[in-house]
């Protein structure tokens, strides 16, 4: 089985749910994030992504494990639904539905 399969596989176990949590509008914004995040257009965000998106951000000097951190806190491989989910896991209970349009590395800074 080719990896990009393996990957498509183990995400869509994710919890599609996930899109009642949140309006049209926001899960829009979401998508404009993660396709961003995505630099390699592959539908994934992998230790790459991270790492060029903090590179575009200013943070060149990110430590290998933060990144590998950041990947354990997924589910599986990260697809947009995976992503949505773990944003949707992280505000539930911390800010109200026109609050969750937030810069998304300031929130997993915060934690």
């Amino acid at each position: 089985m080719a990896p990009k399969k393996a990957k498509k596989r183990a995400a869509e176990g994710a919890n599609s749910n996930v899109f009642s949590m949140f309006e049209q509008a926001q899960i829009q914004e979401f998508k404009e994030a993660f396709t961003i995040m995505d630099q390699n257009r592959d539908g994934f965000i992998d230790k790459n992504d991270l790492r060029d998106t903090f590179a575009a951000l200013g943070r060149l000097n990110v430590k290998q494990e933060e990144i590998d951190d950041m990947l354990k806190e997924a589910s599986g491989p990260i697809n947009f639904t995976v992503f949505l989910t773990m944003f949707g896991e992280k505000l539930k209970g911390r800010f109200s539905r026109d609050e969750t349009e937030t810069d998304f590395f300031t929130l997993r800074e915060s934690d």
